[in-house]
Order: structure tokens, then C-alpha cells, then sequence
């Protein structure tokens, strides 16, 4: 597994846990003309971000998807701008509010190099200000399923937790890291989105996985996301978490918004989920993770003082 930093000040990996688009333009051979469309994006556009250095065009857009491919991409590749756009709009619908002023998601994908992705938010300049993903493989895009899905699915979900609800940053990174959040994220709009062969094929890939942190075997998904999604309200309590942590987490204003000001302990954690849940999740929590952190610290002992910082997260 690869990583590089993240223009939304996360990380991301390259690799992944686990309808018909009403178009304004489809032209997988050209790309769009401006000219004729004055919503339409930039026909080009020059990645200038880590080593990215390819001038990209945009091969099809609708009101909520802008496609860029490198020169390298197969045109017959469609199915991108279709599923990506049925991701977004759910997730926007499910995590809202989305404040960017271009409401659009901007998806750059490569053929031979890279070989992983990134997500990207319109807080920082670093990519001009616009959102989306921009994902390399070395295998064919042909395939509409696995890990070609994923990784799109998996790199919008980095959108959720550090550019939604106006602030910037993901407090909980540090605790889930990559991909746990990732997970739950996935299997939901896979479930949401009527995708069941797909939200079948996550659940069963994730089930069983498991992490050394914060302790050796740890299964995230199992013991922790899992429950909580299926007892507590599903997609609700997961948007619950965004909102009181945009609602209660210490912030600084930014040019575009809003901005975190730090990263959460375990006790925060487990005290901002119990309050999306409305249920006191401490002995869930024991029962996933133990009672130490990363770091050995005692988060049961950082829970109490999270209750004393944040007394407006209630259960």
C-alpha cells in the first residue's frame, strides 16, 4: 500500500476495501465544448499535484460529474460518469450540506501510472480549488465492479469526512486511518443506492478483516461500524457523527469556510458516536477496541473528560 498526502490534509491509500445518467454531454471521443455549454468544465486540464503532470480532458459531464481521462484511457470506458454520478448525489443527498460553490465532482482517471488515488476539496488550492478524485491503475477500467468501484467509492468518502458541512479537516483520522470510515461508507451507499450484489460483496470482504490498532485484531467493521450502523439508524447516525462534529468540534475560520483546529483522542470518539447513536456505546467501544488507544493512553479516562468538554453531546 502506497500513501501520499491528501490536498484535504488526510491521507489516502491505493487501495480499497471493498441506471441511466441524465446527461448534458456524453462524448467519450472529444470532450466537452465551452463554447457551446456555458456550465460546462474545462475542456482540459493540467494536473500540477505530487507527481501528476498529465494535462487531462474532460471526456463527459453531466450537472454533477465532470470526466477527465489521460491520454492513456480506453474512451469506451462509460460506465465512470454513471456511477460516479448516482455516488454523488446520494452521498451529497446523505451528508448534506455540501458548500463548495461548484457543486460538481471532478473524476480524473489514468491508465498505466500512479496506480492508486486521491481525493481532492475546494478549500485548497492545491487543485485549484475544485472537488473530486483523481485515481491510476495499471488494469483495464473496463470492469464496473471490485476494486474499480471501490477505489472511486472508497476516495469520495474522503470527501465526506474532511470538505462536508462547510469545515475542513477529519478530526478522526487519526483513530480510523484510512479505510475503516471508508468501509461503512462504501457498504452504505452500496445499500442505499439499491446495489445489492455490491453491498453483498463489501459486507462479505469486510466482515472478517481485521487491524493491529489500536490493538492487535481489531475488526473495525465487525465489531465497532457495523453494529452501530445496523442498530442505531443506518445512514442517519453515520451523517449524526459529521454533524456534531461540525456542530461542537473546535474550528478556525478558513478562506472557504471553516476548518478543525485538531484531531480527536479515543475518548472524543467514543463520546461523539455515542451521541449520534442517542446510546452510550463505552461498553461497545471496550468490547471492539479494549480500553487503550494507539498510544496506550486510557481513552475510558478521556471519555469522562470528553464529557466535560463537549456537554452538548448527549445520550
Amino acid at each position: 500500500m502506497r500513501i501520499i498526502l491528501l490536498g484535504l490534509g488526510l491521507f489516502a491509500a491505493v487501495s480499497t476495501s471493498c441506471s441511466k445518467t441524465n446527461s448534458k454531454h456524453v462524448d467519450l471521443g472529444g470532450g466537452s465544448n465551452p463554447g457551446v455549454d456555458s456550465s460546462a468544465p474545462a475542456a482540459t486540464w493540467q494536473e500540477h499535484w505530487f507527481e501528476h503532470k498529465q494535462l487531462v480532458k474532460n471526456v463527459a459531464y453531466t450537472e454533477e460529474v465532470a470526466l477527465y481521462y489521460d491520454d492513456d484511457m480506453d474512451r469506451t470506458v462509460t460506465w465512470p460518469l454513471r456511477k460516479a454520478e448516482e455516488i454523488w448525489k446520494y452521498t451529497k443527498k446523505t451528508y448534506a450540506p455540501f458548500k463548495g460553490e461548484d457543486k460538481r465532482l471532478n473524476v480524473i482517471l489514468h491508465y498505466g501510472k500512479y496506480g492508486g488515488g486521491h481525493p481532492y476539496g475546494y478549500f485548497d488550492a492545491s487543485h485549484d480549488n475544485r472537488t473530486g478524485v483523481d485515481i491510476g491503475s495499471n488494469n483495464s477500467w473496463k470492469d464496473s465492479s471490485g476494486w474499480n468501484l471501490d477505489v472511486i467509492t472508497h476516495e469520495i468518502g474522503h470527501i465526506v469526512e474532511g470538505a462536508f458541512k462547510g469545515v475542513k479537516e477529519s478530526p478522526a483520522f487519526d483513530i480510523w486511518g484510512d479505510s475503516k470510515w471508508m468501509e461503512i461508507y462504501i457498504y452504505d451507499v452500496y445499500k442505499g443506492l439499491g446495489w445489492d450484489a455490491e453491498a453483498e460483496r463489501c459486507y462479505n470482504s469486510t466482515i472478517n478483516g481485521s487491524d493491529n490498532f489500536p490493538r492487535p485484531g481489531t475488526q473495525w467493521f465487525k465489531n465497532w461500524f457495523y453494529p452501530i450502523y445496523d442498530q442505531y439508524g443506518g445512514a442517519t447516525v453515520l451523517n449524526n457523527f459529521f454533524t456534531l462534529l461540525s456542530e461542537h468540534f473546535p474550528q478556525k475560520k478558513h478562506n472557504y469556510g471553516m476548518e478543525y483546529t485538531r484531531r480527536m483522542n479515543m475518548g472524543e470518539f467514543v463520546h461523539f458516536w455515542s451521541g449520534a447513536a442517542n446510546a452510550d456505546l463505552k461498553d461497545l467501544a471496550i468490547a471492539a477496541f479494549g480500553t487503550k488507544d494507539r498510544n496506550g493512553g486510557d481513552w475510558t479516562i478521556q471519555l469522562e473528560n470528553a464529557k466535560k468538554d463537549f456537554p452538548g453531546i448527549t445520550y
